[in-house]
C-alpha cells in the first residue's frame, strides 16, 4: 500500500497501491467494496473529496484520475502530465485539484471537468508534494531543486521569492490556522512565516 485515508464521514476506507489499484473498504466489515480503479502503474496516492462523493488518484502511470466514489467509474478525461504523477489533492472547497509531478511542474485543475487552470507551476527538479492552504488561497509546493514555493491558488501565479534548502525538499504544508510552512528535507526542517515569503 502506498496510502489509506477514511471517507469523510468515516464509513469506508481508501488505499492506494503499487498493484496499479485504489479500492474501498467497508471501515466496519474491513471487506472490499465494487470494484477497484484501475491505472497502468502505482498509485501513489488516493484522496476523497471533501463531501466524499468523488474520489482522486495520482499515478507513476503520468495521471491524475477522478473517480465516482460511488460506482468506481472514472469521470472526465485523465489530467496528463510528462512524468509520474506523486500526489494528488482537493481545494478545501473541492472545486479544484492540484497535482505535483516528477516532470517538474504542479499543476491546477478544475475538479467538475478536469480541465487545467491557467499555467503550470514550475520548478527545475521533480515535485515531490503540493498542498492547499487551510482556506484554499495558496499553494506550497516542494521540490528537488532543493526548494520550496509559494503560489497564489487563483492564477497560479508564484508569491515572493523560494525557500531554500541543502537538499532535496519533500515535503511542505500549512499549519492549521495558515500562518505558517513547515518543510522537511534530508539535511533538516524548518518552519517559515508565510507573511515574510509574500
Amino acid at each position: 500500500m502506498t496510502s489509506a485515508c477514511f471517507s469523510p464521514d468515516g464509513r469506508w476506507v481508501l488505499t492506494a497501491s503499487v498493484d496499479k489499484t485504489a479500492r474501498l473498504w467497508n471501515a466496519a466489515t474491513r471487506e472490499s467494496v465494487g470494484q477497484p480503479m484501475k491505472h497502468n502503474d502505482t498509485v501513489a496516492s488516493a484522496r476523497f473529496s471533501p463531501d466524499g462523493h468523488w474520489v482522486l488518484t495520482a499515478s507513476a502511470d503520468k495521471t491524475a484520475r477522478l473517480w465516482d466514489a460511488a460506482t468506481a467509474k472514472p469521470m472526465g478525461n485523465p489530467m496528463v502530465h510528462n512524468g509520474a504523477v506523486n500526489s494528488a489533492e482537493f481545494s478545501p472547497d473541492g472545486k479544484q485539484i492540484l497535482t505535483a509531478s516528477e516532470d517538474g511542474t504542479a499543476r491546477l485543475w478544475n475538479a467538475p471537468t478536469c480541465q487545467p487552470v491557467d499555467q503550470p507551476m514550475r520548478h527545475n527538479g521533480n515535485v515531490h508534494s503540493a498542498h492547499f492552504s487551510p482556506d484554499g488561497k495558496f499553494v506550497v509546493t516542494a521540490s528537488a531543486d532543493k526548494t520550496a514555493r509559494l503560489w497564489n491558488a487563483a492564477t497560479g501565479q508564484a508569491i515572493g521569492g523560494p525557500v531554500k534548502h541543502d537538499d532535496d525538499v519533500l515535503s511542505a504544508e500549512f499549519s492549521p490556522d495558515g500562518r505558517c510552512i513547515v518543510t522537511i528535507s534530508w539535511d533538516t526542517a524548518r518552519i517559515w512565516d508565510v507573511s515574510s515569503l509574500q
